[in-house]
């Protein structure tokens, strides 16, 4: 089944407003959304995230969107090559980087990004 016109936009749309609708306060954690190429047979870097995700704690969720089951999802931030990261909090973007960082880069780039929490 192909994709119906004006399908990817809307997918789009409703990823940013799910993130709105799950970020309402500054206290909450900001998305750190992970773009993913997954060619078929490729497993996802599930160890890598959960060490990320470890190391950003509470402050940050790591959220992983492959290209294989969200194609319309990620080609919506117009990334021009993946991996991607995009760090957004209430539905606007922070940051991004292509490819993946290690955490503790991560961590010291996102702590000059992050406001403090209210």
């Amino acid at each position: 089944m192909g994709a119906r016109e004006g399908e990817p936009e809307f997918c789009a749309i409703l990823l940013q407003r799910s993130l709105m609708l799950h970020l309402p306060t500054a206290s909450d954690p900001a998305v750190l959304l992970v773009l993913l190429p997954l060619p078929a047979g490729q497993a996802t870097p599930a160890a890598n995230l959960r060490r990320l995700q470890q190391h950003l704690g509470a402050a940050v969720r790591v959220l992983a969107i492959d290209e294989a089951s969200h194609p319309a999802v990620v080609r919506s931030f117009g990334t021009p090559e993946l991996p991607a990261c995009v760090l957004m909090r209430q539905g606007v973007e922070l940051w991004r980087q292509q490819g993946l960082p290690s955490p503790e880069a991560l961590l010291a780039t996102l702590h000059g990004t992050l406001p403090e929490p209210n």
